[in-house]
């Protein structure tokens, strides 16, 4: 049985499947509520899994699908909120593991919005999340999903445009080679705040695969926090939204960081 981890008490308590993600979620497919986060930002997702609308009166943008057979779900949160799935121009995405990028491809199909990654998110997404460079990936796992057309056009800093939406990447490896971070402005009147739609952080990987063996992408994955804690950052969203619920990004920077140290530190025994 996993012990208790140190990151846990940083990040209040996780719910099991941050503790194991490959496990069962049932949950993950749940109804939930759609809501404002602030001004033109909405969670439209599922019960423990973000979908992130951002819209304009010249269209909108959405960040992450959520699980596969989620689509409906998603969609119907959308039009509770007043506005057209028709609408969506472009979709994003924050790692292509099957819990936030299985939706994408329906969702890309009923919108008509082209779908953009990171040159190693699309690859993962064209093997629908099934990428052997991934520290999770498990040969034959059940978890993949229908690929669909993307673009590995995002690279650090690239802005992706709707209209008068501004959203930055920030390329984040490390819980994925393809893990991005998304930030802009939302404003209600005069008052606006960053937002920083901040990727999955945590280090798990597969029985067979060892970060230790692998200097580079651990080097890469030190280099993330950095860029994580120093994101613009007023509100902090996350995957899944409970780990990043009231914690700021240098909080959820140095939770990630101290994960890594102790999978680190288990390797060596």
């Amino acid at each position: 049985m996993r012990r208790t981890l140190p990151f846990i008490a940083a990040l209040a308590t996780l719910p099991a499947f941050a503790q194991s993600p490959t496990a069962p979620v049932p949950e993950w497919s749940e109804p939930a509520a759609p809501h404002v986060i602030y001004g033109n930002t909405y969670q439209v997702g599922t019960k423990g899994l973000s979908s992130i609308l951002i819209t304009s009166p010249q269209g909108h943008i959405l960040i992450d699908g959520t699980w596969t057979k989620n689509a409906p779900l998603i969609e119907a949160n959308i039009r509770t909120l007043g506005f057209r799935v028709e609408d969506i121009k472009v979709i994003l995405n924050s790692h292509a593991h099957h819990d936030h990028a299985g939706a994408i491809g329906q969702l890309a199909k009923d919108s008509g919005a082209t779908v953009r990654a990171t040159a190693a998110g699309a690859k993962a997404m064209r093997l629908g999340g099934q990428d052997p460079d991934d520290p999770q990936y498990t040969p034959g796992s059940k978890d993949a999903y229908p690929v669909f057309p993307v673009k590995g056009d995002i690279t650090d800093g690239t802005v992706v445009t709707v209209g008068p939406l501004k959203l930055t990447a920030h390329i984040t490896p490390g819980h994925t080679p393809g893990g991005t971070a998304w930030t802009w402005d939302a404003c209600e009147g005069s008052t606006c705040k960053r937002i920083a739609y901040a990727d999955s952080l945590f280090a798990f990987s597969s029985d067979t695969y060892r970060y230790s063996d692998h200097p580079a992408y651990v080097a890469a994955y030190w280099k993330t926090f950095d860029r994580v804690a120093a994101l613009p950052c007023d509100i902090l969203v996350t995957p899944h939204p409970e780990q990043g619920e009231g914690k700021t990004c240098k909080a959820y920077a140095q939770a990630g960081r101290d994960r890594l140290k102790e999978k680190l530190e288990e390797e060596r025994h």
